[in-house]
């Protein structure tokens, strides 16, 4: 165990704000397995899907766990050749159709109606990306009549005649897919873009005012995100940015990367304010994470589905990224995790039955665990020693972090997010989860509670570990689970070497 130890400061007092539900969201793309094998698999032989519906239930299950409000939909990259009316009607008449994206050929055997039944059954809210490549306004109009118009016209009568009478009121919609990507068919410039959904906005609020419209934007630390933002802030509700983080093979590379996307948030809050004072506006504006994950594309190619095997590193990684998201709580409304069946997924799936990857525990103990208000968090490091060093991807994190002081670094081995709760029963709780990102030290973290407030000595802790920092999971067994055990507390906290834990403790009233 290391003789120098962080510590851990934590006042219930100082709020950042409510941690919204929503940075739990979901998403699924047609892509590789996600859809077609993942959450609909008519065809199975095994029992293991509602013959009505083709819904896997097995999966429902899963993803019912995590406690997801919003899944976002069809895309993703292959949002950008949909065509949204193939994907309605008699099954035996929808077009089998090439896909660009991903070099496939889509079925479109599951579409809006399937999509909008399935999300009824999960329990959660849909949200239709537009496709702002070879799609047209016209399109657009025509989705947002038929999913959400009661009037007697054309789209929302065709929803009728497919035996759906009531509109499904979907609220989120966003306005394209990464259409600054190289990658993606029908890129603009920036300010190409900026126009075109500008007016797109306008056309659509004109049918629904009651949407609420997200804009493309990249990674919140790109020019495109400033040129965007300036043009559409007086018309949309949230900005969208997105990011996946890689190991390059290296534990530390893979933990400290969503301070990539702390820093991109924090430069998009700034942008925010700036096209809002440039703008002379007084709005709600907030941030969209809605693609997010560890993704190594060389080592799962998206054509080729995208299938990463996660391990406890990996599962670690996941924790850093959900801790940024209690601690932005202020700004970032709305995170989705990409994707949520075998595609860079925290579930996988067979024909036979599914397994839940070392990522699904660190997203199921935030999602039912860290909901509440978001506290401010104070780590001391007594020592340089306690915050990693090496090399980072991006570069920029290890670039910023020269030139911060200490308590302000993104690469401190030990990472804290907390929020205050009250449980049903009207106990207050502090839920602090801590990630130890060191792959060779312990720490015994002294955890200070106050000024004002104190804490029972009994805690409980829901802990993520395994001996072996690559140890994964599989059909035949999950070796990485989450463990819950209850502790006395003297007023430090032992971690493990590469960890994560929630630590709950109750305050006395």
């Amino acid at each position: 165990m290391s003789s120098i130890s962080p510590a851990i400061h934590i006042d219930p007092a100082r709020v950042i704000d409510e941690v919204d539900p929503r940075i739990y969201s979901g998403f699924t793309e047609h892509m590789g397995r996600c859809i077609y094998g993942g959450i609909y698999d008519p065809k199975n032989e095994y029992g293991l899907v509602d013959v009505q519906t083709g819904f896997r239930k097995d999966v429902m299950q899963a993803l019912s766990e995590l406690k997801i409000p919003v899944v976002r939909y069809p895309g993703g990259n292959f949002v950008s050749t949909y065509r949204w009316q193939d994907g309605i009607g008699p099954k035996e008449l929808r077009p089998r159709r090439p896909e660009l994206a991903w070099l496939t050929e889509e079925s479109n055997q599951f579409g809006t109606d399937e999509f909008i039944a399935w999300c009824r059954e999960l329990g959660t809210e849909p949200y239709i990306c537009l496709n702002m490549g070879t799609g047209t306004m016209e399109d657009a109009l025509a989705w947002l009549e038929y999913c959400n118009s009661s009037a007697n016209t054309y789209y929302a009568n065709l929803r009728r005649k497919n035996g759906n009478e009531e509109p499904y009121g979907v609220k989120y919609w966003a306005l394209g897919n990464e259409v600054w990507g190289p990658w993606q068919v029908g890129q603009m410039e920036s300010q190409d873009y900026a126009k075109k959904a500008f007016q797109w906005a306008k056309a659509l609020r004109l049918l629904d005012p009651s949407i609420k419209l997200i804009s493309c934007g990249e990674t919140g630390f790109a020019d495109w995100d400033r040129v965007t933002l300036r043009k559409l802030a007086p018309v949309v509700d949230f900005h969208s940015i997105h990011l996946y983080t890689v190991s390059e093979g290296k534990h530390a590379v893979n933990v400290v990367g969503p301070a990539a996307a702390e820093k991109g948030i924090e430069i998009t809050r700034s942008l925010i304010d700036l096209a809002k004072i440039e703008g002379g506006l007084s709005k709600e504006l907030t941030v969209c994470f809605d693609e997010w994950n560890v993704w190594d594309p060389i080592r799962a190619p998206g054509e080729k589905g995208a299938e990463e095997h996660y391990d406890l590193s990996d599962a670690l990684a996941v924790a850093s990224w959900l801790n940024v998201f209690v601690r932005k709580a202020d700004i970032v409304k709305i995170a989705c995790i990409a994707q949520s069946v075998n595609v860079i997924s925290p579930i996988i799936t067979s024909p036979q039955g599914l397994f839940r990857q070392t990522t699904y525990y660190p997203l199921l103990l935030f999602s039912t665990l860290m909901r509440g208000s978001s506290l401010s968090v104070h780590v001391t490091n007594p020592s340089p020693s306690l915050i990693y060093t090496g090399t980072t991807v991006p570069k920029f994190i290890h670039d910023l972090d020269v030139h911060t002081p200490d308590f302000a670094k993104l690469t401190k081995f030990v990472d804290v997010s907390a929020v205050l709760a009250t449980t049903e029963q009207g106990t207050r709780e502090i839920r602090i989860a801590i990630v130890n990102r060191s792959d060779t030290e312990e720490f015994e973290v002294p955890i200070l509670v106050g000024p004002k407030a104190s804490v029972r000595d009994e805690i409980t802790i829901h802990e993520v570990w395994h001996e072996d920092l690559k140890a994964n999971n599989g059909f035949e067994e999950e070796k990485v689970k989450a463990v819950i055990r209850q502790e006395r507390f003297a007023g430090s906290y032992r971690l493990k070497k590469h960890s994560f834990q929630v630590v709950v403790f109750t305050l006395e009233e």
